[in-house]
């Protein structure tokens, strides 16, 4: 069997597991929340106390809530596997999936921006620090600064300093009131003009970690011993930084993996300060009625998120070291 295929089957089986774990603990989770989902349900609605009793207990059968907790479980999986994640009992009668495929977009149009720009602009940054001591001097207090913000605590500076200050963007949503979401210039700008503070938030944060990584591994590098042959040969240094570049950014490859679900965590409380109208603010509206089914379709999305990002990145990261192969080669031999 080659490595490259035993790599595969391995992978594959530990994400498998993981995927069944992570599932499992997103059902039980929201049960374990004290309350009555139910009654959250109700007191929005001004009905006589016979009528309160006679709906409770209709809507708990109706959401299966009536049922032990075992078999809840075997219904949610075997609804998963359909692709039925239930009735929101927050936006009661409206499936969790119509909900989840209106923030979603959102979510793609923030997440990844900030990601692939935060690992470029970081990567660039770092490896000029790593090369540049005098630079470095000025340039690692910031980054670790940056690395060290919280994320919800940056996005209520970044909305304290350019909307309360200085009056530059809105303070919440995703677009102006009265606007109608379409792919128009005037809904696309004013799009632009409320995701520029939730993006700087998750972009900001994430580059400081993407040039420290990259700083420090370009140092490792340039000490190594092949550098200081390449050196003794009389290589440009042009030849020597590319290449101790090219070896520091496999760490930083495998950090994407790492570094991803530290920004999904982020992104749901940037969301929340921006009232954006994400997955994560959904997950928010989700826990503070102790919807279920809400909950769970929302966790459940980030799982897959973060399980297929990583899933990508552990590939990318085979297909571009070779060690990785040869280690599973040499390993069935």
């Amino acid at each position: 069997m080659s490595g490259i295929k035993r790599y595969l089957i391995r992978k594959t089986l530990i994400y498998t597991l993981t995927f069944f774990l992570a599932v499992t603990i997103d059902f039980i989770i929201p049960r374990m929340m004290p309350g009555d989902p139910i009654g959250v349900l109700l007191s929005r609605f001004a009905t006589l106390p016979e009528a309160t009793k006679y709906l409770h207990g209709y809507f708990v059968q109706a959401f299966g809530l009536n049922k032990p907790l075992w078999e809840q479980y075997l219904s949610f999986w075997n609804a998963v596997l359909h692709g039925d994640l239930g009735v929101s009992i927050y936006y009661y009668p409206k499936p969790v999936t119509e909900i989840l495929k209106a923030a979603i977009p959102y979510d793609l149009a923030l997440l990844f921006p900030a990601l692939v720009v935060s690992w470029f602009v970081g990567n660039w940054l770092g490896a000029i620090a790593g090369k540049n001591r005098k630079l470095d001097s000025y340039l690692m207090p910031v980054f670790y600064f940056l690395q060290a913000s919280p994320y919800f605590w940056f996005a209520i500076l970044l909305s304290y300093l350019f909307t309360f200050k200085l009056g530059w963007f809105p303070i919440s949503g995703a677009y102006s009131y009265g606007i109608i979401p379409s792919l128009s210039w005037e809904f696309i700008k004013d799009y632009l003009y409320h995701w520029i503070l939730p993006f700087l938030s998750l972009f900001m944060v994430q580059l400081g970690g993407w040039a420290i990584g990259m700083r420090n591994m370009i140092i490792y590098e340039v000490e190594a011993d092949y550098i200081r042959y390449l050196e003794a040969l009389g290589a440009s240094e042009r030849t020597l930084m590319k290449h101790a570049f090219k070896n520091a950014m496999l760490p930083q490859v495998t950090g994407l993996a790492i570094q991803l679900g530290l920004l999904v965590a982020g992104n749901v409380t940037v969301q929340i300060v921006f009232s954006y109208p994400g997955i994560g603010y959904v997950l928010m509206q989700g826990i503070m009625n102790q919807d279920y089914f809400l909950i769970q379709g929302a966790f459940l999305v980030i799982i897959l998120t973060v399980l297929i990002a990583n899933f990508t990145i552990d590939l990318l990261y085979a297909l571009i070291d070779p060690r990785v192969r040869t280690s599973y080669t040499e390993e069935g031999a």
